[in-house]
């Protein structure tokens, strides 16, 4: 019988991952910054592309790629049966923003990849990595738990009582666009203003205080006073987020990943911390905090989950492969 191997994706408003995997694990993983020139389907182009290279490196031909994994940012709409992409931060038709020169409204996705891959699965990208961490991380005995990305956006999958929630287009846990304050000039990609998004994603503060994100938190981290408070400021609304989750859902755990939190968690879970244990204890008491416990990989890793045999699952759970990635 010929050997199975599958396919991965992480499409995010900064890099784009592909990933080739067999029964032993990840075999090549291949990374670029995330195309946001061109015509529409240069995204999807670009996917193809970085498959074939990883493939390449596996010695493998991407024509044996029996299945494909995707976790991608969102959100998603229908476009002729196939599933597109409107996301505000790749999309500079939706957005006017000044670092994103194209005019696309949409992006093809499913379509321009269903074109070289028959099985395809598409999941946003907070929801692949719930998936992740449920199959081999920080959630897997978890009923009631939400992941969180704190990256260039602000995204989360939700899980209540064992179930993960999609919604009618895929777009359940899109909580990045909750409106928080009616008061806030912070502009998101989207249009609205005071969303969570506007007021904490890398890609917004960036924009605000004129300067990188990395810039503006490391200046934060070492004392310099406006980087302080705007980074400060959105610890305190991103608590507040997960405050209005916890009471909506019920939620015990969440699990929070993406580079703002990988980087500045340590200093800055006291504040969200705050924010959340300092309400309603009916509903916050016990409410865990927790790092990604496949840390940078988690979408990887979620997005090869979506399309994993379940008879890999239990010797995967055992050896960890995706390790040798990591290193």
């Amino acid at each position: 019988m010929a050997p199975i191997y599958l396919g991965a994706l992480d499409i995010g408003g900064t890099k784009l991952a592909a990933t080739v995997a067999n029964v032993s694990g990840p075999l090549a993983r291949v990374v670029a910054p995330t195309a946001r020139s061109g015509s529409e389907r240069a995204v999807g182009e670009q996917a193809i592309a970085l498959l074939e290279q990883a493939c390449a490196h596996a010695g493998i031909d991407a024509r044996r790629i029996a299945r494909l994994g995707v976790s991608s940012c969102g959100p998603f709409v229908a476009a002729g049966g196939s599933i597109a992409l409107v996301t505000p931060n790749l999309c500079g038709g939706l957005s006017g923003a000044a670092d994103l020169p194209n005019d696309w409204t949409r992006i093809p996705l499913e379509a321009v990849l269903r074109e070289r891959f028959a099985d395809v699965v598409i999941r946003n990208d907070c929801i692949a990595a719930l998936t992740g961490e449920r199959s081999f991380g920080a959630l897997q005995e978890e009923a009631d738990c939400v992941y969180v990305t704190w990256s260039t956006g602000i995204g989360f999958g939700l899980c209540v009582d064992g179930h993960i929630l999609l919604g009618k287009h895929g777009n359940a846990g899109h909580a990045g666009h909750m409106l928080l304050s009616g008061q806030s000039d912070a502009l998101c990609g989207c249009g609205n203003r005071g969303d969570v998004e506007a007021l904490v994603s890398g890609r917004n503060l960036g924009l605000r205080g004129g300067q990188g994100a990395a810039a503006i938190f490391a200046a934060a981290r070492q004392g310099v006073a406006a980087e302080r408070l705007l980074v400060e400021q959105a610890a305190h609304w991103f608590g507040k987020a997960l405050y209005n989750l916890a009471a909506t859902l019920d939620t015990r755990v969440f699990v929070i990943g993406g580079s703002v939190w990988m980087h500045h968690g340590d200093w800055l879970e006291a504040l969200v911390r705050h924010e959340i244990a300092s309400r309603l204890p009916a509903l916050t008491a016990g409410v865990e905090l927790k790092p990604a416990a496949l840390g940078a990989l988690v979408a990887d890793i979620g997005a090869l989950c979506l399309v994993l045999p379940s008879e890999w699952r239990r010797a995967w759970r055992q050896s960890q492969p995706w390790q040798a990635l990591a290193g």
